[in-house]
Parts: structure tokens; sequence; C-alpha cells
């Protein structure tokens, strides 16, 4: 333990690859995490309002699931298992069939993938094409799907997409996402437009891929009207409808599901991130029955479920999921964040609410102002970070269990950070 304490901070830069980024702004060493608090080496508490990029929706070192997965430990439970029948696997699923699949009538199959969400995407897209023996996919403007080549071509930001190397990103329409073109602009008869043209250039759909709240896409979040709009048009056009719920998911845009209660039945959902509830690495695909014509192996991987993120995820599903008071919680916490981020957009001229949830932030305008009030917020104790196409919006993403006080403490620290960078930014005008 001595040695992690006295972790001298220059070998990250000796040693550790450039590619390294959220450390850029956030250049202490963290020792220690309980709830949404950090620690540093000086013995510094940082609220944490990035949760992992929404990884960590239950909070850091839940005590129920640590108890859990220290347990399996200490019983020599199956660390890993490839995909092999274990009893932790067993009780992961018949809960998740009990207390998520069941009550939405989903007949979904789980699809065990890679440890990341770019693994559920790059499964989610080769079945598309198997299933509908089709190779272009449609993808949305300021869509975020992942960094592996196949989830890349989907992505629109150009810095990440400058990641390939060079190498083609194709096999993918990109098309314009509600209010990509300004209020009162249908996409959706634009995108119908494009795909009922035999000359519009536009190949026939395998799939539709989505996400209802756009994470690292700038917080846009689509109406269930205009979400019902694009099932419609995949059905038109014999296409799969894919929702990609990896950052949206699993309570942090309000439910379980970004889509419950909006009428869509999407032919698979990608999960990863929180789905573990404890920060460990599992991804998975949920796929209609219908559609699992894999053959054995034909998509696998060594780590295609992680047996101690079985053990969490099993725990936190029956501590948070088994009735609809972490539900009406999130509510109370998103109403809260709303109205405090409304007093906050008023500080900054022409700023704009974004997303839903607990997935909201501000839209500043700028990216230099955006990354400036992060750093202000840092250096008074808060984590939070920045999305959007050039950084522009200041993202909160705290853990959905936050408690009111530290939640209401990290708020204030924000507000008075946008405060005081938008005092500089007219002064300096």
């Amino acid at each position: 333990m001595s040695s992690v304490k006295t972790a001298e901070p220059m070998i990250f830069a000796r040693r550790e690859s450039q590619v390294r980024s959220y450390c850029r702004n956030f250049d202490v060493v963290f020792n220690r995490a309980s709830g949404s608090i950090l620690t540093d080496s000086d013995g510094r508490d940082y609220i944490d309002f990035l949760a992992g990029c929404s990884s960590l929706n239950y909070g850091h070192n839940d005590p129920d699931m640590k108890a859990a997965l220290i347990d399996h430990i200490t019983n020599d439970g199956i660390a890993h298992g490839l995909d092999m029948y274990t009893g932790a696997k067993a009780a992961f699923l018949e809960t998740f069939e009990r207390l998520i699949l069941r009550p939405r009538n989903m007949d979904h199959k789980v699809m065990m993938t890679g440890p990341t969400g770019t693994n559920a995407v790059e499964a989610a897209l080769k079945l598309a094409r198997k299933v509908t023996g089709r190779r272009n996919v449609i993808a949305f403007t300021n869509g975020f799907h992942g960094m592996t080549l196949g989830a890349l071509a989907l992505t629109g930001n150009v810095g990440k997409r400058a990641g390939a190397g060079g190498v083609a990103l194709g096999d993918v329409t990109h098309m314009p996402y509600e209010g990509a073109f300004g209020p009162g602009v249908d996409t959706l008869a634009q995108v119908d437009l494009m795909l009922s043209n035999s000359s519009s250039g536009v190949d026939a759909p395998a799939a539709f891929i989505l996400e209802l709240v756009q994470g690292e896409g700038g917080l846009n979040a689509a109406s269930p009207d205009w979400v019902r709009g694009v099932a419609r048009l995949a059905r038109k056009h014999g296409a799969l409808l894919i929702v990609d719920d990896i950052q949206a998911g699993i309570g942090r845009s309000g439910t379980f599901f970004s889509f419950d209660e909006m009428g869509i039945d999407p032919d698979m959902i990608t999960l990863a991130k929180s789905l573990s509830g404890f920060g460990l690495p599992f991804a998975t695909v949920l796929i209609r029955a219908e559609h699992d014509i894999w053959k054995p192996a034909e998509h696998n991987g060594t780590f295609r479920g992680n047996t101690h993120a079985f053990v969490t995820a099993r725990v936190a599903l029956e501590k948070f999921w088994a009735d609809d008071a972490f539900v009406k919680e999130i509510a109370g916490k998103a109403a809260v964040l709303n109205e405090a981020l409304r007093g906050i957009a008023t500080q900054v001229p022409g700023a704009r609410l974004k997303g839903r949830g607990m997935m909201q932030g501000v839209d500043v305008g700028s990216g230099d102002l955006a990354r400036r009030i992060c750093a202000e917020a840092f250096r008074n104790g808060l984590i939070i970070e920045t999305s959007g196409s050039d950084d522009e919006v200041v993202k909160v993403l705290a853990p959905l269990t936050t408690p009111m006080a530290e939640f209401q403490q990290g708020l204030t620290i924000l507000r008075d950070a946008v405060s005081a960078c938008t005092k500089q930014k007219l002064a300096a005008e």
C-alpha cells in the first residue's frame, strides 16, 4: 500500500502512452473511492460528477456488491470461465430475466461479448449483417459507438475517426439526428426520402443504430415520437433496430433502458458500462430470439462474460431494480439537477440545457469556456467533464446514488465555477 500512496506522478509521463486523456484534466493521483467521493494521495476529497463516464451509476465500492464479490473470491469462486456454465452466470441470468426482461415482455437472448461497449457494438453489427444479408448501417450525426474500427465507422466525431490512421471506415451512412438541422426540420422524412429513392446512392440498410441520449455527442436527447419514427423506418426498409444503451442505459436516463415506455421493441440492445454495477468490465448484446442465428463460437472472445461481474451485477439488480423505488429516486434527483442547471445556464449568454434524467448538462457555446469551467470546478473539488463535437457541453454524470447533500454541494461548486469563468470571459472581451 505504501508504494501506491507514494506513487511518483512523473512515472505516468515517463512510461504511459500519450493516448491517455482524462488524467490530463485531473492531474492528481487517486488512491481511494467510496460512494460519490474520490480521494487523492494527499488526502483531499473530490465529488465525482463523472462516475467512470457512467460506468459507476451506483457509485464507488457499493458495500453490498463488494461483500458479495469478496465472498465469491474468498470461497474460490470461478474467476474466469470462458463461456462455460457457472453458478454465478446462472444467478445473474435468472435475476436479469426476472427483474428486467419478463416485466417488459422481452424475449431477448443475452449474448456475452468481450468486456467493453465497443465489443458489444461490433457483435451487433456482425449479427445484423448476418441476419439481413446487407452491409450498410444507418448511424446518426453526433453519434458515438466505440473506438474499434467497425464501431468507429458509426461514430461521427472527426477527432475520434482520425484515430483510425487513414483506414477506410465504410459500410455506414450517417443520417441527421433529431434537431441536427435546427428546430422544425423533419429529419425522419429526409432519411425516408433517401432510403426510398433508388437513385440516392444509399444502399438498403442492415440496421439502424442510435443512442436515445447522445452521451459523447453533446447530450442530444431524442423525443419519443422521433424514436418511434426511427423504429417505423427500420421496419419499413427491412432493417434491424439497434439501441446503443451503453451510456444512457441502466438508470442513467431515468429508467433501466433509455427506451422504457416509448413503445418500441428493439431487435438488439447493447449494454456495458454500469452493467456490472461495480465498475468491472462487462458487456452484452440483447438479441430478439428470432435473430439469434449465431453458430457456436462464430463470435467469441477470451473474456466474454466476466464472472466477477456476474456476481456484482446480480446484487445491483436485486438491490436497485426489484421495485420502482430507485426510478423514483432518480426522477427526484433529475428534477433537482434540471433546476440547478437552469439557474447555471442563465449566467452564460445563449447557453442551452441538454439531455434528460441524470444525464444532463449545459451547452455553453464554446469548448474553451467549457474546459475552463471544468478545470475551475476541479480546483475546487469537483470532477466533471465535457462532451459535444467541440467539447462545448459541461456534462453532469454524477452517480445515481449520490447523497443529496453531496449532490447539492457539487452543483454549488459547478455554479460558482461557471460564474467565475463567465466573468473572466466577459472581462477579457
